[in-house]
Protein backbone atom coordinates (compact mmCIF):
# COMPACT_ATOMS: atom_id res chain seq x y z
CA UNK A 1 0.00 0.00 0.00
CA UNK A 2 1.34 3.53 -1.16
CA UNK A 3 0.16 7.31 -0.28
CA UNK A 4 -1.21 7.00 -4.05
CA UNK A 5 -3.48 4.43 -3.67
CA UNK A 6 -5.94 6.76 -1.67
CA UNK A 7 -5.12 9.53 -4.31
CA UNK A 8 -6.25 7.16 -6.69
CA UNK A 9 -9.46 6.22 -4.89
CA UNK A 10 -10.96 10.01 -3.94
CA UNK A 11 -10.05 10.52 -7.99
CA UNK A 12 -12.44 7.77 -8.81
CA UNK A 13 -14.63 8.99 -6.10
CA UNK A 14 -14.81 12.08 -8.11
CA UNK A 15 -15.79 10.48 -10.90
CA UNK A 16 -18.70 8.71 -9.87
CA UNK A 17 -20.00 11.80 -8.41
CA UNK A 18 -19.47 13.56 -11.84
CA UNK A 19 -21.53 10.42 -13.68
CA UNK A 20 -23.97 10.27 -11.08
CA UNK A 21 -24.37 14.42 -11.69
CA UNK A 22 -25.11 14.09 -15.32
CA UNK A 23 -27.09 10.90 -14.64
CA UNK A 24 -29.53 13.21 -12.19
CA UNK A 25 -29.14 16.54 -14.46
CA UNK A 26 -29.16 16.01 -17.31
CA UNK A 27 -33.09 14.13 -17.06
CA UNK A 28 -34.09 16.91 -14.69
CA UNK A 29 -32.81 19.77 -17.26
CA UNK A 30 -35.07 17.95 -20.29
CA UNK A 31 -38.15 17.56 -17.24
CA UNK A 32 -37.78 21.31 -16.89
CA UNK A 33 -37.20 21.91 -20.48
CA UNK A 34 -34.05 23.57 -19.63
CA UNK A 35 -32.27 24.23 -22.98
CA UNK A 36 -28.20 23.58 -22.15
CA UNK A 37 -27.28 26.88 -23.48
CA UNK A 38 -29.27 28.67 -19.99
CA UNK A 39 -27.15 26.65 -18.07
CA UNK A 40 -24.66 29.09 -18.74
CA UNK A 41 -25.36 30.83 -16.18
CA UNK A 42 -25.82 28.72 -12.87
CA UNK A 43 -28.68 30.43 -11.49
CA UNK A 44 -30.60 28.93 -14.53
CA UNK A 45 -30.43 25.46 -12.81
CA UNK A 46 -31.99 26.59 -9.57
CA UNK A 47 -35.36 25.50 -10.13
CA UNK A 48 -33.78 21.81 -10.58
CA UNK A 49 -34.92 19.54 -7.82
CA UNK A 50 -32.87 19.79 -4.72
CA UNK A 51 -32.24 15.71 -4.80
CA UNK A 52 -30.76 16.68 -8.43
CA UNK A 53 -28.56 20.10 -7.31
CA UNK A 54 -26.89 18.69 -4.22
CA UNK A 55 -24.84 16.48 -6.15
CA UNK A 56 -23.64 19.12 -8.49
CA UNK A 57 -22.32 21.25 -5.01
CA UNK A 58 -20.99 17.91 -3.88
CA UNK A 59 -19.19 17.40 -6.70
CA UNK A 60 -17.48 20.90 -6.77
CA UNK A 61 -16.60 20.36 -3.50
CA UNK A 62 -14.65 17.70 -4.30
CA UNK A 63 -12.44 19.91 -6.20
CA UNK A 64 -12.14 22.64 -3.23
CA UNK A 65 -10.34 21.26 -0.34
CA UNK A 66 -9.58 17.71 -1.59
CA UNK A 67 -7.15 19.66 -4.03
CA UNK A 68 -5.14 20.52 -0.88
CA UNK A 69 -5.10 16.75 -0.14
CA UNK A 70 -3.99 15.36 -3.34
CA UNK A 71 -0.47 18.16 -3.00
CA UNK A 72 -0.18 16.79 0.50
CA UNK A 73 -0.09 13.13 -0.16
CA UNK A 74 1.96 13.29 -3.48
CA UNK A 75 4.79 16.09 -1.36
CA UNK A 76 4.36 13.04 1.39
CA UNK A 77 5.21 10.48 -1.46
CA UNK A 78 8.01 12.30 -2.80
CA UNK A 79 9.63 13.50 0.34
CA UNK A 80 9.64 10.49 1.57
CA UNK A 81 7.37 10.80 4.60
CA UNK A 82 4.71 8.47 3.29
CA UNK A 83 5.08 6.33 6.01
CA UNK A 84 2.13 3.85 7.63
CA UNK A 85 0.50 6.53 9.35
CA UNK A 86 0.39 9.04 6.59
CA UNK A 87 -1.11 6.11 4.77
CA UNK A 88 -3.84 5.74 7.32
CA UNK A 89 -4.71 9.38 7.52
CA UNK A 90 -4.98 9.48 3.47
CA UNK A 91 -7.65 6.75 4.15
CA UNK A 92 -9.12 7.89 6.77
CA UNK A 93 -9.74 11.58 4.69
CA UNK A 94 -10.80 9.47 1.48
CA UNK A 95 -13.24 7.48 3.75
CA UNK A 96 -14.70 10.59 5.57
CA UNK A 97 -15.11 12.44 2.24
CA UNK A 98 -17.27 9.72 0.51
CA UNK A 99 -19.19 9.81 3.96
CA UNK A 100 -19.28 13.67 3.31
CA UNK A 101 -21.07 12.92 -0.16
CA UNK A 102 -23.66 10.45 1.58
CA UNK A 103 -24.36 13.07 3.66
CA UNK A 104 -25.11 15.73 1.61
CA UNK A 105 -26.05 13.67 -1.70
CA UNK A 106 -28.20 10.76 0.20
CA UNK A 107 -28.76 12.14 3.55
CA UNK A 108 -29.03 15.91 3.24
CA UNK A 109 -27.96 16.38 6.56
CA UNK A 110 -26.28 19.63 7.10
CA UNK A 111 -24.82 18.92 10.97
CA UNK A 112 -23.54 15.26 9.69
CA UNK A 113 -22.01 16.89 6.91
CA UNK A 114 -20.60 19.54 8.92
CA UNK A 115 -19.06 17.09 11.25
CA UNK A 116 -17.63 14.95 8.83
CA UNK A 117 -15.94 18.05 7.37
CA UNK A 118 -14.08 19.09 10.56
CA UNK A 119 -12.97 15.37 11.26
CA UNK A 120 -11.70 15.24 7.64
CA UNK A 121 -9.95 18.87 7.95
CA UNK A 122 -8.71 17.52 11.60
CA UNK A 123 -7.23 14.53 9.52
CA UNK A 124 -5.47 16.72 6.55
CA UNK A 125 -3.87 18.68 9.41
CA UNK A 126 -2.33 15.98 11.42
CA UNK A 127 -0.97 15.08 7.80
CA UNK A 128 0.34 18.53 7.07
CA UNK A 129 1.79 18.91 10.71
CA UNK A 130 3.83 15.76 10.40
CA UNK A 131 5.08 16.82 7.12
CA UNK A 132 5.95 19.85 8.90
CA UNK A 133 7.48 17.84 11.76
CA UNK A 134 9.48 15.86 9.43
CA UNK A 135 10.86 18.70 7.23
CA UNK A 136 12.31 20.39 10.04
CA UNK A 137 13.16 17.58 12.25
Amino acid sequence: MTMMTPVLALIIWTLIVWIWMYATRIPAMQKAKIHPQKAIHAGALSVLPTNVRVVAENYNHLHEQPTLFYALAIYSHLVGVADPINIYLAWGYVALRVAHSVAQIILKKVMIRFSLFALLSVLLIIMAVRNLLALVG
